[in-house]
């Protein structure tokens, strides 16, 4: 059986651009949490903020060396664009893109799947618990 893990990520930005977290969750096939973190980035935009956080949860996501990482997001822009179906016309995005394709180079298979807000409430409530902090 493959090893499928589910990374559940979360960018926020209160002012877009304003004070900036990631929320980051992974989960194994049977559902059961492994990883949780929730980090501040400073000032950036919400796509910036989105970009990062899947950046990070590639990263470490890492050491759990699965054979195929699902990451699922619900940034319609980042899952668009890193699929191919949106180009990337801002420069600082393109360069996170970048960064995001060599970080896959550590995986085997990695897909991006778009998915409701509903469906991503635990890494969000990390982001905005980590932008409640921040005063």
């Amino acid at each position: 059986m493959k090893k499928k893990l589910f990374l559940f990520v979360d960018g926020a930005s209160r002012g877009n651009p304003g004070p900036a977290a990631a929320g980051i969750v992974l989960k194994d096939q049977d559902g059961e949490v492994l990883l949780k973190k929730g980090q501040f980035f400073g000032r950036m935009t919400n796509n910036e903020a989105e970009y990062r956080a899947l950046l990070l949860g590639l990263e470490l996501v890492g050491k759990f060396k699965p054979e195929v990482l699902v990451c699922l997001s619900d940034s319609k822009l980042v899952v668009s664009q890193i699929n191919g179906l949106f180009r990337v016309k801002k420069p600082h995005l393109r360069k996170l893109l970048l960064k995001i394709r060599q970080a896959e180079g550590g995986y085997q298979r990695v897909l991006y799947k778009l998915i409701p807000r509903e469906k991503n409430v635990a890494a969000d409530a990390l982001a905005n618990h980590v932008l409640n902090q921040v005063k």
